[in-house]
């Protein structure tokens, strides 16, 4: 195989993705979601039109991780158009960078311009209480690797993509502006993306805090840098499920992580769905 064709592979891959989504009754969103571990009440907001299991999907991965279903929905949200990722991918499941992000080039390839992200993260800032939705302003990639390694399809985005703005200000500013209004428990912050899927020691999270980082979690950097390489607007929240404070740590435990997910998901589901409709 040529440099050439490996460069245009990923392209070819998207429009085979793309080919299927569409015999399958999905049209032209214009919204992206990327739901994260506990997060799936959004779907109820959704006026559905079609549901694809990823694995009906060339090319798409599988999701391994708990609570991920593992489905593209596609419909509406208060006339929005809107293609949910119900699961993710995760590095730490045996997944390259590229696999992980592969996702997000569908929905661009779909027609997608904005992209709303949410994660559940560990609160590193001392302010942060369980349960905090923290918009992410900016993140650090401690994940070791980039969905961009290796031959760049230019017809899907540019090689050297500047990062200096990974998160769209100005959705930022409409999200906590939506939080204000409904009185949700809205931060702001920056997210580091770490390997997982082994919690951090002590010592690491006292060097995460150490390094700027308010919130700490093993998704997203992938998705959003190839977000950021097509051209996508990104939203990104962190819901806070567990507090990583180096001074008063406990055990963390994932089905009580997943609880918090599943008491806060109201908060992020009247947040998303506000910010859909006022974009």
């Amino acid at each position: 195989m040529t440099t050439v064709t490996q460069a245009g592979l990923l392209s070819a891959k998207l429009q085979e993705t793309v080919r299927v989504l569409r015999a399958k009754g999905v049209g032209t969103p214009k919204v992206g979601i990327i739901l994260g571990t506990g997060l799936g009440g959004l779907l109820k907001e959704v006026r559905q039109t079609a549901t694809i299991p990823y694995p009906e999907l060339p090319h798409m991965p599988r999701s391994t991780a708990p609570t991920h279903r593992g489905e593209l929905v596609y419909g509406t949200i208060g006339g929005a158009g809107v293609a949910i990722m119900d699961g993710r991918f995760h590095v730490y499941e045996g997944y390259t960078a590229r696999e992980v992000a592969y996702p997000v080039w569908v929905l661009k390839a779909l027609g997608v311009e904005t992209l709303l992200i949410s994660n559940v993260a560990g609160g590193l800032n001392p302010e942060f209480r369980l349960g905090d939705l923290m918009v992410v302003t900016d993140h650090i990639n401690l994940q070791g690797t980039s969905p961009l390694v290796g031959p760049n399809d230019d017809t899907v985005g540019l090689r050297f993509p500047d990062m200096i703005e990974p998160y769209n200000a100005k959705l930022a500013d409409l999200a906590l502006s939506v939080g204000r209004e409904h009185k949700l428990p809205m931060r702001r912050g920056v997210y580091v993306g770490v390997l997982g899927p082994q919690l951090e020691t002590k010592a690491e999270y006292t060097w995460l805090r150490s390094m700027g980082a308010d919130a700490v979690g093993m998704s997203t950097v992938p998705e959003v840098i190839a977000a950021v390489h097509c051209g996508l607007k990104v939203l990104t929240v962190s819901l806070v499920s567990d507090l990583c404070i180096p001074e008063t740590l406990k055990p963390a435990n994932i089905e009580e992580i997943i609880a918090v997910a599943n008491r806060a998901e109201p908060l992020l589901t009247t947040l998303f769905t506000q910010v859909i409709q006022r974009l």
